[in-house]
């Protein structure tokens, strides 16, 4: 069976593969980005040349594979950016992908034929990978569920790589509850745990938040009437001289006290305990105003609205600033280390067979290779902190809300310099669960014009199919 291609979602939409077992995604179909080796398929990675020097796989890649075997039934190679190198959807080669919930606006990248593949109705749930936003953008963008996992959770073997660090295998679906099933297949060992600081669960136990229809549209417009991204230059020489302990107690120190005075105390007769048997409840949702006050106050209106549904399933709500040296010095950081590593996996294969890429995209690989010689130890330095602190600050069993991207999809056919506003806008918030490996999912929501908006989740190391369940259960109701 041929599928429907009207939206252009597929470069090979013949590609067939039946199930190979029975399991919990019998009847489901799925399509793959064309990254994913298929026995037999020839993957583009989104460029003629890369297809031209590289041969038809020989088997199944591993996330390919379980689904199979789980009974569900491959349908379609979809689109992506070239070499994944992209968060906008325009292929300079094969064309861009319609958008079909947001018609003369971009798809999103680089799984853009993934996310298109979903929302036109063609496939059940489609796999693409996520680096810096690759799934989470287009989910945004094209109004579909999607998830990135914590990094190394899901078998990376038989996909191409973009940057190892900081590679994963993601999905999309239409349905929250096909989302938590395909992570009950490719999850590799089901949720794992970590420590959470006694010093920060102890407070929280005793405090509770206020809550969102109060506080958080006031405070995201007092944000928005001064700088949106504050960067302090010194910061990185700072945290090269203090130990890593030292700017950890004082970044979360800074985080609670700051935090706390935004909260209600609450008597010792009338504490707020979490329930731990209690596995379908949050303990804390974080709010990052920082985030927040990158989205205009009519779009944060509709994302808050997204924000009361999720508050009805956690004990306590957090107004926090997360990056408090600025979510560009985040941001710069992590380009840094992605494009260093970037040119590390794909520079040779550029240098022997010189591929043409598209403008933005050659423009990119050429600035990945203006990093090859520099010394990378500050930013490596700076990544470990920030990992450190949104681990301990999560745990087990608190999470982070944030817009996935501050708004919806661009316009098609946008100048160079728009497109890469565009695309540091989206990585000021993709790259915090990128920079500490964590899960992230993206609800979708849709502004007062009828275009989709994204609402994200981050939760804690390895607490991916909690995550899913929970969102699963707390989403659904409302």
């Amino acid at each position: 069976m041929v599928l429907d291609n009207r939206y252009g979602a597929f470069i090979d939409p013949e590609l067939t593969v039946e199930s190979l077992g029975s399991g919990i995604l019998d009847g489901l179909t799925f399509a793959v980005k064309d990254v994913f080796a298929v026995a037999g398929h020839s993957s583009s990675a989104g460029n003629p040349d890369w297809l031209r020097s590289h041969h038809p796989s020989t088997e199944h890649a591993v996330a390919v594979h379980r689904l199979l075997l789980s009974g569900a039934t491959l349908r379609g190679a979809a689109h992506t950016d070239e070499l994944m190198y992209s968060l906008g959807g325009e292929n300079h080669h094969y064309g861009t992908p319609i958008n079909p919930r947001a018609v003369g606006r971009i798809p999103g990248g680089s799984s853009s034929g993934s996310a298109v593949a979903v929302a036109s109705g063609s496939v059940d749930f489609a796999l693409g990978t996520d680096t810096g936003g690759s799934i989470r953008v287009p989910s945004s963008y094209c109004g579909v569920y999607g998830f990135r996992p914590t990094h190394g959770a899901v078998d990376f073997q038989g996909v191409i790589p973009l940057s190892p660090a900081f590679d994963t295998v993601g999905w999309v679906s239409d349905r929250l509850d096909v989302l938590q099933k395909v992570g009950e297949v490719l999850l590799v060992a089901g949720s794992t745990s970590v420590k959470t600081s006694k010093k920060i669960g102890s407070s929280l136990e005793e405090t509770v938040g206020k809550s969102i229809e109060k506080n958080v549209l006031e405070n995201l417009k007092n944000n928005l009437e001064g700088d949106m991204v504050k960067t302090d230059k010194n910061n990185l020489e700072k945290s090269q001289k203090e130990s890593l302990e030292t700017i950890l107690e004082k970044r979360i120190e800074k985080s609670t006290e700051k935090s706390t005075e935004k909260i209600l105390e609450i008597g010792p007769e009338n504490k707020v305990k979490k329930n731990m048997e209690d596995k379908n409840k949050m303990g804390t949702l974080f709010v990052a105003t920082d985030c927040w006050a990158l989205v205009n106050l009519e779009n944060a209106a509709i994302l808050s609205e997204g924000l009361r549904c999720l508050r009805s399933g956690a004990d306590h709500l957090m107004e926090i600033e997360i990056a408090l040296e600025g979510l560009k010095v985040w941001m710069d950081v992590f380009r840094e280390l992605q494009g260093n590593e970037i040119w590390e996996t794909h520079g040779v294969w550029i240098e022997n067979e010189k591929p043409v890429f598209g403008p933005d995209i050659a423009a990119r690989f050429s600035w990945a290779a203006s990093l090859a010689e520099e010394d990378h130890s500050v930013a490596q330095c700076k990544q470990k902190e920030i990992s450190n602190h949104l681990r301990l600050l999560l745990g087990e069993d608190n999470c982070l809300v944030i817009p996935t991207v501050p708004g919806p999809a661009p316009l098609r056919g946008g100048d160079l310099r728009q497109l890469e506003v565009n695309r540091s806008g989206a990585m000021m918030l993709s790259c915090i669960a990128g920079l500490a490996g964590l899960p992230q999912v993206t609800l979708p929501m849709l502004s007062t014009s009828g275009l989709p908006l994204g609402l994200s989740v981050i939760a804690g190391h390895g607490q991916d199919l909690r995550l899913l369940s929970w969102v699963n259960e707390v989403w659904q109701q409302s």
